[in-house]
């Protein structure tokens, strides 16, 4: 598996962890970002999917604010 690939599915279980989902572009043109959605489909963070693996890994930790 490679090293993107694992951060993907890091970031992923992170987000399952805090409640939310993590769900990639599924277009090729927003270059694979990712937007968090919470378990009622409303977006909390990434619109245009312009979030990172490593912004949704911090915006998931335990200490951080995000408040779902």
């Amino acid at each position: 598996m490679s090293d993107e690939k694992a951060l993907d599915m890091r970031a992923r279980r992170a987000a399952k962890r805090a409640g939310l989902y993590a769900r990639r572009s599924p277009t090729v043109d927003n270059y694979g970002g990712f937007r968090l959605i919470d378990r009622d489909n409303r977006i909390i963070s990434g619109e245009r999917y312009d979030l990172t693996p490593d912004e949704i890994l911090e915006m998931c930790e335990p200490s951080s604010n995000l408040s779902v």
